[in-house]
């Protein structure tokens, strides 16, 4: 059974949509390499419509020569959570799981050698809640936005969770990885 694996960027208030805000940053050689290893691991990409959205007009024009990461993004299976999207092939090797149900999601776990997932706020706060998630890896900015959509905005549930890992990079950013906590 593979891992489900979230990367998020966010910033130090919890935002983590449209993080064009990390550029200033810049990314290093060891961050490529963080990224890169749980790329590495896994087999399968998971995402909800929104970053669908954003993710295939983004990745599916990119080559190796242009970013390292364009050939797992686009030549990996790609599972999209969705209640109303009915097609996803505009990105090659996508398709449609339907809403999200987590006997889905699990079997998708017993089918693949690892899932990684980016972004997909909703999904993540969902399969978190159902207890789907076996690393959280976030890469936190030094920085406070004051606005933006909140990884975890009011009102999401209270999830326990343990430190695994944490790295920090010459940028400023550190690189945080969670699990769950043992009961």
């Amino acid at each position: 059974m593979g891992k489900i694996r979230v990367q998020e960027f966010v910033s130090l208030d919890g935002v983590f949509e449209n993080p064009s805000w990390t550029a200033e940053y810049g990314f290093t050689d060891e961050m490529g390499e963080s990224i890169g290893h749980l790329t590495e691991s896994s087999s399968a990409i998971l995402l909800g419509r929104t970053t669908y959205e954003m993710f295939a007009p983004a990745w599916s024009g990119r080559t190796a020569e242009d970013d390292p990461g364009a050939p797992f993004f686009n030549n990996s299976p790609k599972h999209v959570v969705s209640s109303t999207l009915t097609s996803a092939d505009e990105w090659q090797n996508s398709t449609v799981l339907g809403a999200y149900a987590p006997q889905a999601i699990r079997k998708l776990k017993e089918e693949t050698d690892g899932i990684y997932i980016s972004g997909s706020g909703t999904l993540v706060r969902a399969l978190l809640a159902d207890g789907l998630i076996d690393e959280l890896h976030l890469l936190v900015y030094p920085v406070v936005l004051g606005s933006g959509a909140k990884l975890f905005p009011e009102g999401t549930q209270r999830i326990p969770l343990a430190l695994a890992a944490q790295e920090a990079f010459r940028n400023g950013v550190v690189h945080l990885t969670y699990g769950p906590a043992k009961s």
